[in-house]
């Protein structure tokens, strides 16, 4: 049986139409990418920080003052250090005295002090010397130190001498010339430069 030509055209569009569904399936099956265009962006320059100008601050030194260092003056009845020509005018008592004095000084004995009894009513001696020591070996030492250098410069031997046993307070005795080595609380304790506080005190620097 023939084929009508309306059938034929009906298997035509038919035909169309699939292929145009297939057509249509396979594009919205894929995805196509459309390349994106990139723009360069420009670079922007940070503006530039003016460097701010260091200003030198000048140190102005600072004047130093000096202070005058006014020196005490000190007032003080006592007689003038004793020179080589003194020694040689003096009396002989002066002379032992200042002897004495130096023994003590051989020996580091601290603070010596001569006193001139020779105007105070009821003196035993014409002078008094005195010193102390830390320990009673010192003051052993000191008063050793003071016969040996008398008997060596003026060859005189002491009259009396006590207080070896117990070394708190030695007194050496020459007649005119007494000698007082003490530990330094017994010093302190018997005050002899207090009791006799209106001697005239000779300075003494040991050689």
């Amino acid at each position: 049986m023939a084929k009508t030509p309306a059938k034929k055209t009906a298997k035509k569009t038919a035909k169309a139409v699939k292929t145009t569904e297939k057509g249509s399936a396979k594009e919205t099956g894929k995805t196509v990418a459309t390349p994106i265009k990139k723009t360069p962006v420009k670079k922007t320059t940070a503006p530039k920080k003016a460097a701010a100008k260091k200003v030198a601050v000048k140190k102005v030194p600072a004047k130093k003052v000096a202070a005058k260092k006014v020196a005490a003056k000190k007032v003080s009845t006592s007689k003038p250090a004793i020179s080589k020509t003194d020694i040689k005018t003096m009396d002989a008592g002066q002379l032992l005295a200042i002897t004495v004095a130096q023994g003590m000084f051989e020996k580091k004995a601290e603070n010596i002090r001569i006193l001139d009894m020779r105007k105070i009513a009821g003196a035993s001696a014409d002078y008094f010397v005195l010193s102390h020591a830390a320990s009673d070996k010192q003051v052993e030492a000191i008063a050793k130190s003071v016969e040996e250098e008398v008997k060596k410069k003026l060859n005189e031997n002491p009259m009396h001498r006590e207080g070896f046993e117990n070394l708190e307070w030695i007194l050496i005795d020459y007649f005119n010339v007494v000698a007082h080595i003490f530990q330094e609380e017994k010093r302190e304790f018997y005050g002899i430069e207090q009791l006799w506080g209106d001697a005239e005190e000779i300075v003494f620097k040991g050689k």
